[in-house]
């Protein structure tokens, strides 16, 4: 709670002002809103006569008990190399999409040595990156609905579509769209059939006809069950090599 209070309180530098300050040119930024951009590759060249710079590599680090690991500590070093007035960069990767949504949390570091906008980091910094995100999501929740389709009956699947609160059971609005692509004409969630039960509560995706190759980032549970085939595979991102081999 403290770390993100401390992110929130605080105003991030305009990123074109941050270019100015470290002397890029306006042609070597692209950027994406006043707080982010991508850096053009050129700038490399055009610098190919400066002398390069010191680089240190945090390689790997047991975490402590409140969970300061490796981008903690590579922002914290940054942070003391800026305040003896030693001009520093920190380089910290783009989080996977498993440990920011789960308990882990994103790799943005924390206390007061943390990637502000952390929320922006871990989901859509860019906009490829929001394409990303947005396909494993998208997977994720694919998923995550054969999964309940292959371990639980009508009754159950119906009833977390449509709880019982207080006693009654309501459609939501956006519901009745759903009710007329099988053709149910009922609006009394407690009017349907056991038959129409079925055809409502499932969508009996047909796994083999999934064509993209699925990147294990996001949701791991359907794991239990999965026998990949030549059209269903697993492709395995940056720190989430464990569950494929877990599957096997």
């Amino acid at each position: 709670l403290a770390s993100t209070l401390f992110w929130v309180c605080k105003t991030p530098k305009p990123v074109n002002q941050l270019a100015h300050e470290i002397r890029l040119l306006p042609d070597e930024l692209e950027s994406y809103g006043r707080f982010k951009a991508k850096v053009e590759l050129s700038v490399l060249d055009r610098l190919a006569h400066r002398k390069d710079g010191k680089y240190i590599v945090i390689a790997g680090i047991t975490p402590t008990p409140l969970g300061e690991g490796k981008s903690t500590t590579t922002i914290g070093l940054a942070q003391a190399l800026g305040a003896h007035g030693r001009p520093a960069f920190a380089c910290v990767c783009q989080p996977s999409q498993g440990p920011t949504f789960g308990i882990k949390g994103g790799a943005a570091g924390g206390g007061y040595s943390q990637v502000i906008l952390v929320d922006e980091v871990g989901v859509f910094l860019c906009v490829s990156y929001s394409t990303n995100t947005l396909t494993f999501v998208t997977a994720a929740a694919l998923d995550v609905r054969l999964l309940h389709e292959a371990t639980q009956s009508d009754k159950a699947l119906y009833s977390r579509l449509v709880p019982s609160k207080k006693g009654k059971r309501e459609f939501v609005p956006l519901m009745f769209k759903h009710l007329k692509k099988p053709g149910i004409d009922k609006t009394n969630p407690n009017d349907l059939t056991p038959e129409e039960i079925n055809r409502f509560a499932r969508l009996d995706i047909d796994a083999e006809t999934i064509t993209w190759n699925r990147v294990l980032d996001t949701n791991d549970r359907f794991l239990r069950k999965v026998r990949p085939t030549r059209r269903r595979r697993y492709l395995c991102p940056p720190s989430r090599w464990h569950p494929p081999l877990l599957a096997i």
